[in-house]
């Protein structure tokens, strides 16, 4: 009796899985962050350049909600930026991610 309520329980979390992979969310690279006064941020202008708190070397962090799901180093893939992961979060840590937009 136990193997098949676990089996019909497994099953449903599957199908509630399927639901959830269709959700769209919103990704963002981070390269890293700079804190600055206001008057800073007013005098920013073309050509300006500001300086990150993270070395050329590191990696970027993917983001997604308030997250970071992975790292991997920036590449030019047909004229365009993208990431290759290098590094993934556990599957659990993945999973508390999504749950933050429910």
């Amino acid at each position: 009796m136990e193997q098949v309520a676990a089996a019909s329980g497994s099953a449903g979390l599957e199908s509630k899985m399927d639901l959830l992979c269709d959700i769209d969310l919103d990704a963002t690279l981070r390269f890293g962050a700079r804190e600055m006064a206001l008057h800073e941020v007013l005098e920013l202008g073309p050509g300006t350049v500001l300086e990150l708190d993270r070395h050329v070397s590191e990696p970027v962090d993917l983001v997604v909600g308030d997250r970071i799901v992975a790292r991997g180093e920036v590449v030019v893939v047909s004229g365009n930026f993208a990431l290759r992961v290098t590094e993934v979060a556990t599957p659990q840590l993945r999973l508390e991610t999504i749950r933050c937009f429910f």
